[in-house]
C-alpha cells in the first residue's frame, strides 16, 4: 500500500479484504487513501469485486497486486508503467527460470521440461482498466482462472511482460516470511569516523563531559559548553558521513552559539545520520586527562550519550587514560578527547545529498 501510495501518478488503493478484517487494514493504512472491496471465494472472484469499485475511480490503468508480494518497488511500477503508456494493452513483471524442470510421479523423475521458453510470471498485473474490466466481465462467476494474464487472454488481449524482480516472490510457505525479511532488509556499508578535541581549563567549579556535570576547581573554555566529549563524537559522525565538522554547521563566528549545549551538536550530526537513511552502529570515546577522574562518572556518560542518540549502553563505550604527566593534558591544562565511530549507510548513499 505504501509502494503505491508514493506514487503520485496512482489514486486511492483497493484493498479487498474480508469485511471483518478492515480494521485491522485501516490500522495499518494511516494517512493512506484507501477504498475496500470485499473478497470472494477464489482470487478471481476478489479480482472481479475489486475492479467493480475501481471502475468508480474512472482511472486509466489498474494495477492488481497480491498482497503477499511485500516487495513492491518504483523500478518495477516505472517498467509496467512505460509498457501500457507505449500501447500494451497489459504488461506483467516476470522473471526466467534457473533451474531445471522436471515432471514428476510418485517422487520419481520422469520427463525433463523445456525451461528456455518459460518465465515466472509476479505481480502487479498492469491493464489499461476498460479492457481488463470487461474481460472479468465475460468470467462466470464460478470460473477459476489462474490469474489475470488469464482472464485478458481468454479476451484477446495481448499481456507483455517486464523484467521481475526477487523482492516480488511471493509468501506462501510459513519459512518464506524469513526469506522476505532478508530479502527486503535494507543493504548496508559500514563507515567509520574519528574525531579529536581538546579544550583548556579556566574559571569554573565543573566540567562537562557527556552532558554530565563534573565538580572541579577548574571548567572549560570554549565558545559553546566546551563539551570536548560530544564535540569529538559529533565530529566523528559528521566525518562517518563525509560532511565536515561542527564549524562548518555551527560556525563560532556566529554569536547565537556562544554558550550553545554540546547536545544541539550532536543531535544534529545523529539526524544527518538518519536523514541519509543510516544507522549509528558503535561509539567508543577516549578522554584523556589527568582531572578529574573519569571512571566514577562514566556510566551516567554513557546513559546520557545512550539517551540522546536513541542507543543501546551496550553501543557506547567510554574510557579515559592519562598521558602519563606529558603534554598539556599531563600539565593539567585542558582535557582532550578522540572518538571513532561506525554507521551503516545505504549501499545508495551520495555524501552530496547531505
Amino acid at each position: 500500500m505504501e509502494a503505491f501510495a508514493r506514487d503520485p501518478r496512482f489514486g486511492p488503493t483497493i484493498v479487498v479484504c474480508d469485511p471483518k478484517m478492515r480494521d485491522k487494514v485501516a490500522h495499518c493504512a494511516v494517512d493512506l487513501d484507501i477504498l475496500y472491496a470485499d473478497s470472494g471465494q477464489t482470487r478471481t472472484q476478489s479480482v472481479a469485486s475489486g475492479l467493480k469499485v475501481a471502475q468508480e475511480t474512472n482511472a486509466q490503468f489498474y494495477f492488481i497486486h497480491d498482497a503477499a508480494r511485500p516487495g513492491l518497488d518504483q523500478s518495477t511500477l516505472d517498467a509496467l508503467f512505460k509498457a501500457l503508456e507505449q500501447g500494451s494493452m497489459g504488461a506483467v513483471p516476470a522473471l526466467p527460470l534457473a533451474d531445471a524442470l522436471w515432471r514428476t510421479h510418485e517422487q520419481h523423475l520422469v520427463a525433463g521440461v523445456d525451461r528456455y521458453a518459460l518465465v515466472r510470471v509476479q505481480t502487479p498485473q498492469a491493464f489499461v482498466g476498460q479492457a481488463i474490466g470487461a474481460a472479468y466481465a465475460h468470467v462466470a462467476e464460478e470460473k477459476t482462472m489462474v490469474d489475470d494474464v488469464a482472464v485478458a487472454q481468454m479476451a484477446g488481449l495481448t499481456v507483455s511482460f517486464v523484467k521481475g524482480s526477487p523482492r516480488l516472490d511471493k509468501i506462501t510457505w510459513h519459512e518464506d516470511f524469513a526469506h522476505m525479511t532478508q530479502v527486503l532488509a535494507p543493504t548496508f556499508l559500514p563507515r567509520t569516523g574519528s574525531g579529536f578535541d581538546a579544550h583548556r581549563f579556566g574559571e569554573g567549579a565543573y566540567v562537562t563531559l557527556c552532558g554530565v556535570q563534573i565538580p572541579h576547581c577548574q571548567g572549560l573554555v570554549g565558545h559553546s559548553d566546551a563539551d570536548v566529549a560530544w564535540h569529538c563524537l559529533a565530529d566523528a559522525l559528521y566525518g562517518a558521513l563525509s560532511a565536515g565538522d561542527i564549524g562548518k554547521h555551527f560556525p563560532p563566528s556566529e554569536p547565537k552559539w556562544r554558550g550553545a549545549g554540546s547536545h544541539i551538536f550532536l543531535s544534529h550530526a545523529a539526524h544527518l545520520v538518519r536523514e541519509a537513511d543510516g544507522l549509528i552502529n558503535h561509539l567508543d570515546l577516549t578522554i584523556m586527562c589527568e582531572q578529574p577522574k573519569i571512571g566514577p562518572h562514566r556510566e551516567a556518560m554513557i546513559a546520557t550519550t545512550a539517551s540522546l542518540l536513541g542507543l543501546a549502553h551496550h553501543q557506547v563505550s567510554i574510557k579515559a587514560t592519562t598521558t602519563e604527566g606529558m603534554g598539556f593534558t599531563g600539565r593539567r591544562e585542558g582535557i582532550a578527547a578522540q572518538a571513532c565511530v561506525t554507521i551503516l549507510l545505504p549501499t545508495d548513499f551520495s555524501p552530496f545529498s547531505l
